[in-house]
């Protein structure tokens, strides 16, 4: 009697589940859910070509240093490299006495002890030292920024979706919001519009952001290997620089790779060559063993016509 009311009752569960499995399908046919403002006018992110793509992307220097100058110049007054360090400029072009130079004329000191009074100071930077925030704590950068925190770059271009194509097209995204229309010609609703001291960007997720546009007007940087630096260019250089932040050992990574690649290419070739000349002319002879072994095949039709089975 258990048994049958526990299976009644499991059978009732069961049952309770279908209907509402049936009823929420039904419901999300008849009733779709509305796709949401960010959705219908948020754009993904511009394609961007730059050197780094690919399995056998390299860096540019030239194009890595002009992004540190853009850095350096408009982005560093917000934004940290908390995980790069001065000398490791020393990859991208840079020799020990420019980056001494760089770390010692940094604007932005680092936090120190004065070793006579144990007092909270700061002293300029070391090759060893890594760029220093802007802000002392997280909430002086809020209340600096629209109570935005400006998230630290070194690895923003792996922490978004797009890498340096969504960096470059955040940068360069900006627009009108009143005169703005998504790809159906639709106008930004009033209550998607921003704020005051937030800004409208189709290529950010929710399309409003506390950051002003950063590059606003071409030669806002100069570049010392004189290229013109308009605002297309100086997001890509600054968009190419921060994909080196986030994977300083790319060129590494791509060049073991190739060659594992290589090696097992030649491994299988040479494996299946040396298989071709030790076993190539060999016969396979298969031993028939068990239920295809003659003496038992014979046992089992023995046994079959004592007991009067067929087959």
């Amino acid at each position: 009697m258990i048994r049958v009311f526990a299976f009644l009752i499991g059978l009732a569960f069961a049952g309770v589940l279908a209907i509402s499995l049936v009823i929420g399908v039904v419901d999300s046919i008849q009733n779709p859910p509305e796709e949401m403002v960010s959705e219908e006018f948020h754009l993904h992110a511009k394609d961007l070509d730059v050197p780094s793509n690919g399995p056998f992307g390299k860096f540019d220097n030239q194009q890595l240093q002009r992004g540190f100058q853009v850095y350096a110049e408009v982005c560093a007054a917000c934004h940290s490299l908390s995980l790069v360090s001065f000398r490791e400029l020393e990859h991208i072009g840079y020799n020990e006495a420019e980056v001494k130079k760089i770390a010692a004329d940094w604007k932005i000191q680092v936090p120190s002890i004065n070793p006579d009074t144990g007092e909270a100071a700061t002293r300029k930077a070391l090759p060893s030292d890594t760029f220093p925030s802007p802000f002392a704590n997280p909430t002086a950068a809020r209340a600096a920024n629209n109570n935005a925190f400006p998230p630290d770059l070194s690895l923003i271009a792996k922490a978004r979706e797009g890498g340096a194509a969504y960096t470059y097209s955040l940068l360069t995204g900006y627009r009108d919001a009143n005169r703005y229309r998504n790809a159906h010609g639709e106008a930004l609703p009033a209550d998607a519009k921003p704020a005051q001291g937030l800004y409208f960007n189709p290529y950010f997720a929710n399309l409003n952001l506390a950051m002003p546009p950063p590059l606003t007007s071409e030669g806002q940087v100069t570049y010392a290997d004189g290229t013109k630096p308009t605002v297309d260019q100086m997001a890509k250089d600054v968009s190419a620089f921060l994909v080196w932040t986030a994977e300083p050992e790319l060129e590494r990574r791509h060049a073991a790779g190739l060659a594992t690649a290589i090696f097992l290419l030649f491994a299988t070739l040479f494996g299946y060559l040396a298989y071709r000349q030790i076993w190539g002319e060999a016969k396979r002879n298969v031993r028939a063993t068990g239920a295809l072994d003659p003496v038992n095949q014979a046992k089992s039709r023995h046994a079959k016509r004592e007991a009067g089975v067929d087959g």
